[in-house]
């Protein structure tokens, strides 16, 4: 970073701290900023403290949110039976980007992962269990990323809901649609195999 005056190194080091970006991204950025207007680096710099002001965690299902509720838990036209289970609130950005899911969540808040100091008690699991005991639960998806601590969660969750007679289920996993098989790892494959269905 030398050869850039100090408050321009102080930006790229923030930027750098970004997940995903790295020395030459961030200072890609910081120039960007440099570059722009007056106004336009105040709008950034407001936009990031209001995050950091008003966005809290639903009281329901933990999804971010401005209100005491998220949009989907103050829906009243979504099917309060039917929670899908997800790890982080960008996993229900994208299940909810579908437009095939009419139920509602519950967001965990990351996967068990021991070796990270992760453990059930560090996830939103009590206040799931908390929650299918105060209202009628017919169904939990649980959509968990198909990964080590995604299935390990998958697994916990599956075994604490059925001492609880509740239906549990877990997403397909398989190829994408336009994918090709020859190109699709072992792991996959075998999932698309496990979890074949009629036609």
């Amino acid at each position: 970073m030398s050869g850039y005056a100090l408050s321009i190194q102080r930006l790229i080091k923030e930027f750098s701290r970004f997940p995903g970006i790295g020395e030459k991204t961030a200072a890609r950025l910081a120039n960007h900023v440099l570059r722009g207007s007056a106004e336009d680096a105040r709008r950034l710099a407001e936009s990031i403290l209001d995050v950091k002001q008003k966005i809290r965690l639903c009281s329901v299902c933990f999804n971010l949110a401005e209100a005491e509720l998220c949009d989907v838990c103050a829906d009243q036209a979504r099917n309060r039976r039917i929670i899908c289970v997800v790890e982080e609130p960008d996993s229900l950005i994208a299940l909810e980007a579908s437009g095939g899911y009419r139920g509602v969540y519950h967001v965990l808040h990351g996967a068990l992962a021991p070796l990270e100091g992760i453990g059930p008690e560090q996830l939103r699991i009590r206040e799931l269990l908390d929650r299918i005991s105060d209202s009628p639960v017919e169904e939990v998806i649980v959509a968990t990323n198909p990964s080590v601590p995604g299935e390990t969660t998958a697994l916990l969750l599956s075994k604490l809901l059925k001492e609880r007679a509740v239906k549990v289920t877990r997403i397909a996993l398989g190829v994408p649609m336009g994918g090709d098989l020859k190109y699709t790892d072992r792991m996959t494959l075998a999932k698309c195999l496990e979890f074949r269905r009629g036609v």
